[in-house]
């Protein structure tokens, strides 16, 4: 197998410890990317109003492909990916255990003015853990929800004990340098000022192309997280437009009108490839889940079969 090559001009590490390395920059975009953008392109303009993001990285030829991949979006429940690795980045360095146990709360303050709020059930994909409030909850459950059921009360559970400004740090430093981790989620004060999570399609996949290649924390700790994401609940995005059983660690995340996900595929016959697509404006989830199978299924067609 060849060896996998990283996407941009990095000075990465794992956790932050031993030495800083230089990291190949990417190959230029082949033929074959330039009429896989084109199909992307048009899968796009195909449905009415509709603006999307996409940022793709063969890790076996290092070769990149993007499609508005430096606009920013709402991070929806994709912002739970750099929380994730600063959980364990702070678990390799001593910080934490992942063992360890915090009491669960369903209270939180808002970034604007500290004010109270707390998450309602019914608007959380993972409703069953608001039975565990007042109990104490290892991180590494917590971390497990918060990726697999996209568990809104465990990320801001876990993030209030990480601070979000650190989270943020680390994601800039592994080179997602235009992301904005400022806060948990449903914090209505927050939002109504504009005090958004934010991300690019690249941003986001510079985070997957570190964890792919053991770069965003140990090689146990990435793997670790890897398998996480692979355990992930949620199929009707990137996945919906692969083979039956391809392997796929992802993160889903959706809003009102917009659906993401970001997601490290894993062909039979060659190195894997990373690909992040995030949409907006598309009322329907539906309609946007079809646009992002049917970006996934070109990109399957164009680079798992060369």
């Amino acid at each position: 197998m060849r060896p996998l090559l990283a996407p941009v001009l990095l000075l990465a590490t794992a956790c932050g410890l031993g030495a800083r390395r230089p990291v190949p920059a990417p190959a230029p975009a082949s033929a074959g990317f330039t009429q896989l953008r084109s199909a992307i392109e048009h899968r796009i303009s195909a449905v009415p109003g509709a603006q999307a993001g996409v940022w793709l990285l063969d890790l076996g030829t290092g070769e990149t492909l993007a499609v508005n991949a430096g606009t920013r979006f709402h991070a929806a429940s994709t912002m739970k990916v750099p929380v994730m690795i600063e959980l364990f980045r702070r678990h390799d360095a001593g910080e934490l255990r992942l063992d360890s146990a915090i009491v669960l709360r369903n209270e939180f303050r808002s970034i604007v003015d500290g004010s109270p709020y707390s998450l309602d059930a019914l608007d959380d994909s993972d409703s069953s853990l608001y039975a565990k409030t007042g109990q104490r909850v290892t991180l590494r459950e917590l971390n497990e929800r918060m990726i697999t059921r996209s568990s809104n009360l465990a990320t801001n559970a876990v993030i209030e004990l990480l601070d979000a400004t650190r989270v943020d740090a680390t994601a800039h430093a592994l080179g997602a340098t235009t992301m904005q981790v400022r806060r948990g989620v449903e914090d209505g004060k927050a939002f109504s000022a504009g005090l958004n999570n934010t991300t690019s399609a690249r941003d986001l996949g510079v985070l997957m192309a570190a964890l792919a290649q053991d770069r965003a924390a140990s090689r146990a700790s990435c793997e670790a997280m890897r398998a996480i994401l692979r355990r992930q609940e949620f199929n009707d995005e990137i996945p919906a437009g692969l083979p039956r059983g391809t392997p796929v660690a992802h993160k889903t995340g959706w809003i009102t009108a917009t659906t993401h996900d970001a997601a490290i595929v894993y062909p039979s016959n060659r190195p894997p490839y990373v690909l992040v697509v995030l949409t907006r404006a598309i009322p329907e989830r539906k309609v946007a889940q079809a646009l992002m199978a049917g970006i996934s299924r070109d990109v399957w067609q164009a680079v798992a079969r060369r």
